[in-house]
């Protein structure tokens, strides 16, 4: 790790400036508010024009905001300073045009960091490709449970300019940044922050998975106490050793297995901290039990201890990381339990949108019935299938891209079953599970882990969940 004294960011006046806010939508349409309520000037530019952008054009246009519909490539004249709604890709052309005319382009999180006021709360902040969200949460409970004043923000509940600017005094945040809000957030500087994993993701964003890596790593720019890392995954520690942080600041590593010196890991089903203890050399701390983490598969107890190692870089005592772990609930659609009938676990893992994802929902389980497929966003599925064939026993495939599943199989897998349901209206996840329930033997998982979007038959992961969970108790409702 890089060290030295890291400046926060300089106050900005607002007033009279000149500010262009980039998309409308649940980050830009409460950005030109705060920012037209400071003071500046502000145009707000849409690449869309349909009836919802036009509503709140209105609405906007109302307290004398300016609003250009289905024009977000034209950079307006005079602007002093973008901010941008975090899915803009960095290559468009009003930022080509920011940078030749030298304005800086901020995001959410960035303009919500330089509008803290002077006693603001620290934040612990949280990235990765997976697990963001389940980290948060976690720690957020844990918080709690050491009677502190803190909220889930970020990419998640509360929005950041909320929490900032709003009433309710916190004492610390817990924030879950995803690459796209890195990427415009330059100058973020946590108490302390982790990297829970890095896979391929979002590179057509990006542009490249260095780029996408460079982004995830600004979260430890300038960290106060922690930077915490995953043993198991070296580029998160190399993004580590790379990241310019102030003196004093740790490298604090978490793993599935025995702690070494300066990590929190598992020891025989316990876990444990040997980062934040006296003499760490000899000492370790009893944090929680395996059987406290909801619900206890391998990645998850991985989230657990990167938000235990967050609160306890905060300070946090050990009793309220088994209380906050404890009371801890999953979302939906996350590794859920929906039912068991005749002997057979199923698991709703809808969640899974992506192949790192799918993998470690896979690893949970010993004999597993996979439903899988969708939109596969580029993505390939050897690896994972590579990883997962001891484990299975048959596939269901379902959506527009199970083709690249189904030959992933017959590569790596020749010898598991599998039903390839060629169809994609909303009745085929009936199909699918009557299907796995066909191929399921007593003790398996029937696991909905499909490692690809859903949009190709859903609305969103939500919907295809519940489509599975219907099946599934319309099963059990026939058994009875």
């Amino acid at each position: 790790m890089g060290s030295g004294q890291v400046t926060s960011s300089e106050p900005f006046d607002f007033q009279g400036k000149h500010v262009t806010v980039a998309g409308l939508g649940v980050s830009g349409v409460p950005a030109a508010k705060v920012l037209h309520g400071l003071g500046a000037t502000v145009t707000v530019v849409n690449d869309g024009a349909d009836e919802r952008a036009r509503a709140q054009a209105a609405e906007l246009e109302a307290l004398g905001i300016t609003v250009r519909l289905g024009d977000g490539d034209t950079l307006p004249e005079g602007t002093e300073l973008i901010v941008t709604a975090p899915g803009w890709k960095p290559d468009k052309p009003l930022f080509a045009a920011a940078a030749q005319a030298g304005v800086p382009v901020w995001g959410d999180v960035e303009l919500a960091w330089r509008l803290r006021g002077p006693d603001a709360a620290p934040w612990l902040a949280v990235t990765g490709t997976n697990g963001k969200t389940t980290t948060v949460q976690m720690l957020a409970s844990i918080l709690k449970a050491a009677g502190l004043r803190t909220a889930a923000v970020g990419n998640i509940g509360v929005s950041l300019l909320d929490a900032v600017l709003g009433e309710e005094k916190y004492d610390v945040l817990a924030v879950e940044l995803s690459s796209y809000q890195l990427h415009w957030a330059p100058s973020l500087r946590a108490h302390s922050a982790a990297v829970l994993n890095l896979a391929p993701d979002h590179l057509d964003w990006h542009g490249s998975m260095e780029a996408y890596a460079a982004d995830k790593g600004r979260i430890y720019e300038g960290n106060r106490v922690a930077c915490v890392y995953n043993v198991a995954d070296k580029a998160t520690e190399d993004l580590v050793r790379e990241a310019d942080v102030e003196e004093g600041c740790r490298a604090i590593g978490f793993t599935l297995g025995t702690p070494a010196p300066s990590q929190l890991g598992v020891v025989e089903g316990i876990l444990v901290d040997r980062a934040f203890v006296e003499n760490r050399q000899k000492n370790a701390q009893e944090l929680a039990e395996v059987a406290d983490v909801n619900p206890p598969a391998p990645h998850n107890i991985a989230n657990a201890l990167a938000a235990a190692a967050l609160a306890r870089a905060y300070g946090v005592p050990a009793k309220a990381v088994r209380d906050g772990l404890r009371a801890f609930t999953p979302d939906a659609h996350r590794i859920a339990h929906v039912a068991d009938v005749d002997g057979v676990a199923y698991v709703d893992d809808s969640k899974a949108t992506n192949t790192h994802a799918a993998e470690a929902s896979l690893a949970a389980y010993e004999s597993i019935v996979w439903i899988a497929g969708g939109l596969a966003k580029g993505a390939v599925f050897d690896e994972l299938v590579a990883k997962a064939a001891q484990r299975l026993r048959g596939a269901v495939l379902i959506g527009a891209d199970r083709a690249l599943i189904r030959e992933a199989l017959a590569r790596h897998a020749p010898e598991v079953p599998v039903v390839d349901l060629d169809r994609t209206d909303t009745g085929a996840m009936r199909a699918a599970v009557q299907e796995a329930r066909r191929l399921a033997r007593p003790g398996d998982t029937v696991l909905l882990a499909p490692a690809c979007a859903s949009m190709d038959m859903f609305v969103n992961y939500n919907k295809r969940g519940d489509a599975f969970a219907d099946a599934v108790r319309e099963l059990g409702s026939a058994e009875g």
